[in-house]
């Protein structure tokens, strides 16, 4: 993590807070972009927000009018790597990860791949077509959760117990993307690890009231529950934030970030996937994370923005 105090405003020149744009997440985009923009205005940066009308560099920034980006995108072109590929071939710096992470963490398939690759728990899955034998998926994985490949904040998931539920997942997941798996369904509670720069932040759990931890539940609803102390203990927990540290290194991940998590009832621990820009409304987790580990709203979106300062491998 880096340290803020080391930092002054002017440091940092002019910021765009990059938010908004056309992905299934523009609201939440829009939500978090004006939290961290008014963050920034209280700690005394030269922050002006930008609402991202189409999928490229906005003129302001490509005009040379900003010293560097903090992307506030949530879904596909704020985390997909064009971004941040665009904003590479400008010089302008920008917050978290680069081009190769972002395009990989994106890409859930891909991210569990190259987590298989090194031994990651991560649930089995499969990749669904319109020939896929429903049946026989049903049959391998048992229960699963339909989801697009590229999508992020529970847009298009769908649970499926039998080949019927599982075709009709699969064709209602496809508005929101081409690529869809079929991932074996978790039994357990679920957690979130955050990462800032090095730094591995305090687990936290969440219980929907809903059967999952869906779209609603994560942003709009009341009934979540969070638990931040977690109820794991302490070698339980540092076996997670191990492991979420791991899946986010070997995406090449840099930062800041997120890596979602299940416990099954053997006491085993499967990654979901990582997300390289975080939600950062009232409802988000890394700042719920942050404040457990003494870190304030404030602080966090400082550090973050740091994070611009610095080079990236694996961009």
């Amino acid at each position: 993590m880096h340290d803020v105090a080391a930092y002054k405003p002017a440091d940092f020149g002019c910021v765009a807070v990059l938010m908004g744009g056309d992905s299934a997440e523009r609201d939440i985009s829009l939500m978090s972009g004006k939290a961290v923009l008014a963050s920034l205005e209280r700690s005394g940066v030269d922050a002006h927000g930008i609402d991202v009308a189409t999928r490229e560099v906005p003129k302001p920034v490509r005009a040379g009018q900003f010293d560097r980006v903090m992307i506030m995108l949530h879904g596909r072109y704020g985390e997909d790597g064009k971004l941040q590929g665009e904003l590479d071939v400008l010089g302008v710096p920008y917050t978290g990860s680069g081009v190769a992470a972002s395009r990989l963490a994106m890409d859930k398939e891909k991210t569990k791949q190259a987590w298989l690759a090194r031994n990651i728990n991560t649930p089995p899955f499969t990749l669904l077509t319109g020939d896929s034998d429903w049946q026989a998926i049903i049959d391998s994985l048992g229960t699963v959760f339909v989801k697009p490949v590229n999508e992020g904040s529970s847009i298009g998931i769908y649970r499926a117990e039998s080949a019927a539920e599982l075709a009709a997942a699969w064709h209602k997941a496809r508005q929101f993307d081409d690529e869809i798996i079929a991932e074996r369904f978790i039994d357990g509670p679920e957690y979130t690890v955050s990462i800032l720069g090095d730094r591995v932040l305090p687990v936290v759990g969440m219980k929907a009231a809903t059967t999952f931890y869906d779209y609603n539940a994560k942003y709009f609803s009341d009934e979540t529950r969070y638990f931040c102390p977690c109820d794991l203990n302490a070698d339980a927990e540092a076996t997670l934030g191990s492991m979420a540290k791991k899946a986010y290194d070997v995406v090449g991940c840099s930062g800041w970030g997120r890596v979602d998590a299940m416990r099954d009832g053997d006491g085993s621990f499967w990654l979901l996937e990582v997300n390289t820009v975080p939600g950062m409304t009232d409802h988000s987790l890394v700042p719920m994370a942050a404040r457990a580990a003494g870190i304030d709203f404030d602080a966090l979106v400082l550090a973050i923005l740091a994070s611009s300062l610095t080079g990236r491998e694996g961009v």
